[in-house]
């Protein structure tokens, strides 16, 4: 599946569009496809929609690229791309990237474990395979 990256202002990121999935709920939710991120993390906002009690996951930390520490708390989600749904466990951060970027991001674990990805930034498109498929 092919995806057209997204303009911030003069910026162009890989960003996309997922589906999360709890139990009978769900919802559609850009994400940042981010290489360097180890894992999955999405707005606690998100999660609550979708019923989870986010302060009841397992606590952990997260730094950023300015060194910043964020709390976030870890929980199994279904996440669905192309039609192709993935258990996962992720993350759910309060204001998820200071609320200063709209989305949220795929990372290594639970995202590129379970896709083949290819980033084109010249054709300004993202190519997203099931890795079972291949």
């Amino acid at each position: 599946m092919k995806f057209k990256y997204k303009r911030y202002g003069s910026i162009l990121r890989p960003v996309i569009e997922i589906t999360l999935k709890n139990q009978n709920k769900y919802i559609r939710y850009e994400v940042l496809v981010d290489s360097g991120a180890d894992l999955c993390l999405f707005d606690e906002e998100i999660g609550s929609y979708l019923g989870i009690n986010i302060k009841k996951g397992k606590p952990k930390e997260v730094f950023g690229v300015g060194g910043k520490c964020s709390l976030f708390y870890v929980h199994p989600i279904t996440i669905e791309v192309g039609g192709w749904p993935f258990e996962i466990n992720a993350g759910f951060m309060p204001s998820v990237a200071g609320k200063v970027m709209p989305y949220g991001l795929v990372g290594q674990n639970g995202f590129f474990e379970n896709f083949i990805i290819k980033f084109d930034l010249l054709k300004e498109e993202i190519e997203v395979r099931n890795r079972e498929k291949h």
